[in-house]
């Protein structure tokens, strides 16, 4: 049976899952921070955010409702470009803490919520519910899958993404306390076993995957283990030339994904699926 979760309040945030706010045990505490500063120029960000604004959007049109639930949302960059599109009844849900004052700052009008998703359910629907890159920091996955499934209603649907191929792992996956990589199979499987519809499957990060591969062989053969902030900041920080050079590679993939395209392979793996009416 599912598990509905009381929240208690604290600071003005309603936490559901308070015992795991602020133990950092699936994330390092350094990355909000880190995140914060590069979104503003990081062409991944940038182009994520694009992406999945456009899935989104489609979802909600085809859900025909406005109420939705981002998991995982951080420092609340991607939610931003949401709540901008106005007439939403738009939810934030993050674990820990540090990320949520962040996005509240950002957006002191949105509900946000502490919440593991992993633990039970909001007890509230949504048309349209959307996790990026959190599921693979999650040990029980399926049960996250199946709460989603539980929170949406019917003919919603389930925006996700995850890294892909675990033979990508390098030293960047365990300096963000990733738990694994998919394959496709395996995502679209767990979603089906928990109920879903898949509705579209599509690699990402598909033009640049030859590099990606380059610099994960790289890493992982490299003599530094060392997983702290400036390790973690020399992964993800590029030159201003670079990022520019990249966001226009990646406007490839965008515009591939958007005419219908289904790209074969690449480092992240993007899912849409639909609960059943």
């Amino acid at each position: 049976m599912t598990r509905i979760l009381n929240p208690t309040l604290v600071d003005g945030i309603y936490c559901y899952s308070r015992e795991k706010a602020d133990d950092y045990a699936d994330y390092p505490d350094s990355g909000f921070d880190i995140t914060e500063e590069n979104a503003v120029k990081s062409f991944w960000v940038s182009s994520r955010n694009r992406l999945f604004l456009f899935l989104v959007q489609r979802a909600l049109r085809k859900s025909k409702g406005d109420r939705f639930l981002e998991i995982g949302c951080g420092t609340g960059d991607f939610l931003s470009r949401v709540v901008a599109k106005k007439n939403l009844d738009v939810t934030g849900s993050e674990i820990y803490r540090k990320g949520l004052r962040y996005a509240k700052a950002k957006m002191p009008g949105i509900t946000f919520v502490q919440y593991d998703v992993s633990e039970g359910v909001l007890d509230q629907k949504f048309d349209v519910i959307a996790a990026f890159d959190v599921l693979e920091h999650v040990e029980r996955d399926q049960e996250a899958i199946g709460n989603i499934y539980e929170m949406l209603s019917e003919n919603g649907r389930f925006v996700v993404s995850v890294p892909q191929y675990m033979f990508l792992w390098s030293n960047l996956d365990a300096i963000v306390k990733h738990k694994r990589r998919y394959s496709r199979r395996e995502m679209t499987g767990k979603l089906r076993a928990s109920g879903f519809e898949i509705e579209r499957a599509t690699s990402f990060v598909f033009t640049l995957f030859p590099l990606m591969v380059l610099s994960r062989l790289v890493d992982r053969e490299s003599a530094a283990q060392v997983q702290d902030d400036q390790a973690l900041q020399k992964r993800v920080m590029f030159s201003s030339v670079s990022n520019s050079l990249f966001d226009a590679v990646m406007r490839i993939d965008e515009f591939l994904i958007r005419i219908g395209l289904s790209l074969p392979f690449g480092g992240r793996l993007v899912v849409v699926a639909r609960k059943p009416a």
